[in-house]
């Protein structure tokens, strides 16, 4: 009960955060949100937690607010725009990747203590981000692009849900899928595999869902 408890307070302050960033710094802080995002959501999913007696990884929640972003920003700047900010989120991922593998090359003094704790946490990482390189750019082109077709047929003001969760629904999937295959298969049981899988999309859905009527508050901001 405790991690559903705190869960529901994790999605609350990662909604805030959005807001903030949105409210704050506008397109730019939208942009700097899409770089930071994958580093954080590609740390948070090494860790796997039991909540409401299923298995499921952490990073889902702040990387379902990446969607939110890039939907808005969609909205509000068009296709383009939208698409530059994918591409700042993969350069993210890419020289995260790079700079940590070269920081873990470094041969530690005999004293150090972050080496053991750094290998754990980024020693998966070349694997994670390929599976989060590909499906980053799958699932969010996706939904760049299925916002748009979507866009034209229900265009109005009080369709933006539709626009919305038609692009996400369809984008999360393909994502969790990729992702999940390519990071987790093989190192866990079969079972736990597909578990993951399916947690990893009805939670970012789920999350995705929740956070429209947040895109409505930070649809209401100037963010030239």
């Amino acid at each position: 009960m405790f991690n559903f408890l705190w869960g529901l307070l994790f999605v609350a302050v990662n909604f805030t955060l959005f807001l903030l960033v949105g409210r704050l710094f506008g397109k730019n802080g939208l942009y700097a949100w899409v770089g930071l995002v994958p580093l954080l959501a590609n740390i948070q999913v090494v860790k796997t937690i039991e909540m409401l007696g299923i298995v499921m990884t952490l990073g889902n929640t702040i990387f379902a607010t990446l969607s939110m972003t890039t939907d808005l920003i969609n909205e509000r700047f068009g296709q383009k725009a939208a698409k530059q900010a994918v591409w700042l989120g993969f350069f993210s991922l890419v020289a995260s990747t790079v700079i940590m593998q070269m920081v873990l090359a470094f041969q530690p003094q005999a004293e150090d203590i972050a080496q053991g704790a750094m290998e754990t946490l980024f020693g998966l990482m070349p694997r994670v981000a390929a599976a989060s390189l590909i499906a980053y750019l799958a699932g969010q082109f996706i939904d760049v692009r299925l916002f748009g077709i979507i866009r034209r047929k229900f265009s109005g003001d009080r369709q933006f849900w539709i626009r919305v969760l038609g692009s996400t629904g369809v984008s999360q999937f393909v994502d969790s899928l990729v992702f999940c295959t390519i990071a987790f298969i093989g190192l866990y049981s079969t079972s736990v595999w597909f578990e993951i899988v399916l947690t990893t999309y009805l939670l970012k859905f789920i999350i995705a869902a929740a956070g429209t009527p947040v895109l409505y508050v930070a649809r209401k901001f100037r963010l030239d």
